[in-house]
């Protein structure tokens, strides 16, 4: 009987995180059929087609599909490398919303930039790329964030550029969403908590002073406190989204069951998707798709520690950026539905309908899964199995001293590309 041939130490490969990958697919197939079942009625009522959000929906999944593809089977090393490209690029993106025959308008709204036949909300990008660069940034000086004021301005200030940006188009949403991603990436990059406060609260009184100006921000959050007051105008929304997720009980009316959905609710495949999921599956079905989004929150940032304590910074604070990312938006996403939080104009990750914000968030899962991939990686090279207890730092196990070395100063040329498998290996 012959020997299996050995394995060369530099052609091991590494397998994504399993409980990533089944809560990505499980969020995403539930996004399929919720579009599918919130949107048709409505496209039949505009003369669409029944299928026509569904179609649409499927398009822009399977573009976002082929940008996961991508990110997975780029190496973390090179995507760090281009950090200042990709800060350039979140500019660049956000000034081509005011170019003629570029940017162009929706709802009164100048966030999008349409490349030929396709229509593109700039933003979404700008989320992604902005996380990277960050944690870029936060590799080079984690030695000085935490006892520079200087250090830890400097983000703060180009986040803010970048906010004054989306309140131009106007984004209000969003410019939120961003800052809060900022002042939470740098505190988990190791800036001191006092040098956090005051900028956070002068940030904070700036935003409310912002929501102030405009009259139609002001109304929401008065119609938030109050819906009922108001509830053919102002409070409409809220009341109907109310009352879909009262209708849905514990157990919900069943799938397709929906009536709010039966133009009753405004944005119903959209912002308030959450809320016709909450009347067809009910009480249990919210608590599964919590966890699903709490399953994905927790796996991103237990691979951003594994990544710390593997070294491997970079990636750390991308898994934590992307778990933050996603778990905010839902988090805001689903209290807006709740009548938790002022209306936002946020979608639900994964869920609901929105070619720019689907894909995109289809590139950050294949992000995170590629880090989940090397940190298994990284493991299996350094003969770790995931299955020993942890310690409170990580050890060569059973690999030569030479063989590590052999590691760091093997040439590029005698390395083997593997790519990601399915599964955690043992």
């Amino acid at each position: 009987m012959s020997t299996p041939q050995a394995t060369k130490f530099q052609e091991l490969g590494g397998r994504v995180d399993t409980w990533m990958l089944c809560a990505v697919l499980s969020l995403i197939g539930l996004g399929v059929v919720m579009v599918a079942s919130s949107s048709m009625s409505y496209a039949e009522m505009t003369g669409q087609g029944a299928f026509y959000y569904l179609n649409r929906h499927l398009l822009f999944l399977a573009v976002g599909c082929g940008l996961a593809f991508l990110a997975l089977r780029t190496e973390i090393k090179q995507i760090e490398k281009y950090g200042y490209v990709f800060l350039g690029l979140c500019f660049l993106a956000l000034f081509a919303v005011w170019i003629p025959g570029i940017g162009h308008s929706v709802n009164g709204a100048r966030r999008w930039v349409r490349l030929g036949p396709l229509g593109f909300q700039a933003v979404e990008a700008v989320k992604l790329m902005f996380i990277v660069w960050l944690s870029s940034y936060l590799v080079r000086y984690r030695d000085q964030i935490g006892v520079s004021l200087k250090t830890l301005l400097k983000p703060l200030v180009i986040a803010c550029t970048l906010v004054v940006l989306l309140l131009l188009q106007p984004d209000f949403g969003s410019s939120a969403l961003l800052l809060a991603l900022t002042l939470c990436m740098v505190w988990l990059g190791g800036a001191n908590q006092k040098h956090i406060v005051a900028p956070a609260i002068v940030i904070g009184i700036a935003m409310a002073f912002i929501a102030y100006l405009e009259p139609y921000r002001v109304k929401r959050l008065t119609s938030f406190l109050d819906p009922w007051a108001d509830q053919f105008d102002s409070g409409f929304q809220l009341v109907q989204a109310f009352i879909a997720i009262g209708r849905g009980g514990l157990t919900g009316v069943g799938l397709g069951g929906s009536v709010l959905k039966l133009d009753y609710l405004p944005e119903a495949h959209t912002d308030f998707i959450f809320s016709v999921f909450a009347e067809e599956f009910g009480f249990i079905g919210i608590c599964v798709l919590v966890l699903l989004f709490a399953v994905l929150t927790w796996r991103a940032f237990r691979t951003g520690l594994d990544c710390l304590e593997l070294n491997r910074p970079f990636a750390a604070y991308c898994a934590f950026g992307l778990g933050l990312w996603i778990s905010i938006q839902a988090t805001v996403s689903i209290g807006v539905n709740l009548g938790i939080l002022p209306t936002k104009g946020l979608t639900l990750p994964l869920i609901s309908s929105g070619g720019s914000s689907l894909m995109m968030t289809c590139a950050a899962m294949g992000l995170l899964l590629r880090i989940s991939y090397e940190l298994d990686r990284a493991r299996r090279q350094r003969g770790e199995r995931v299955d020993l207890p942890r310690t409170s730092a990580y050890r060569a196990v059973n690999v030569p001293v030479s063989a590590q070395a052999g590691e760091l100063h093997a040439s590029p040329a005698k390395r083997t590309r593997v790519e990601p498998g399915l599964g955690v290996s043992a």
